[in-house]
């Protein structure tokens, strides 16, 4: 009868989709760990590739005790789906102050479905995933309208 291997450490990051590679950060931060770097890119990987190259993916990585590893992945952030909707490169250094751009509630319902496939989301109604996303906007410095405003 063989014993499971215990969890001894657990970490987790944002890693870019379909490019992961053992440099800084994620190189240390495995290799720390005593995990196979190049068996962890690899899988990583092969399991992002559906996503476009370079999206912020969160990761979380359990490490056993047999330096073996499993991680799971989710949907980019809100924020990576509210920039490339209002075509910004970062959102206000003010919010509630300044406005950095506006997303209409169209692209709130379309990121809203996509997020609500995410683990996190699994129970909570398309409604509640459209409250949190446009919570999300306007702590941005991002305005939400009507589709025939903008």
């Amino acid at each position: 009868m063989s014993k499971k291997a215990k969890v001894v450490s657990r970490f987790s990051m944002f890693i870019a989709a379909n490019s992961a590679a053992p440099a800084p950060p994620l190189g240390p931060a495995l290799g720390q760990r005593g995990i196979n770097i190049m068996d962890f890119c690899k899988q990583f990987n092969d399991k992002t590739k559906q996503f476009k190259k370079g999206v912020p993916i969160p990761t979380s990585v359990e490490v056993k005790g047999d330096r073996s590893f499993t991680f799971k992945t989710g949907m980019p952030p809100n924020s990576y789906f509210l920039k490339k909707a209002a075509g910004i490169e970062k959102g206000a250094t003010k919010p509630g102050k300044e406005t950095v751009g506006s997303v209409t509630l169209r692209q709130v319902y379309e990121i809203a479905t996509v997020k609500s496939q995410d683990e996190k989301f699994r129970n909570t109604p398309l409604q509640g995933v459209c409250k949190c996303i446009i919570g999300s906007a306007r702590s941005m410095g991002l305005n939400v309208v009507a589709d025939n405003e903008q």
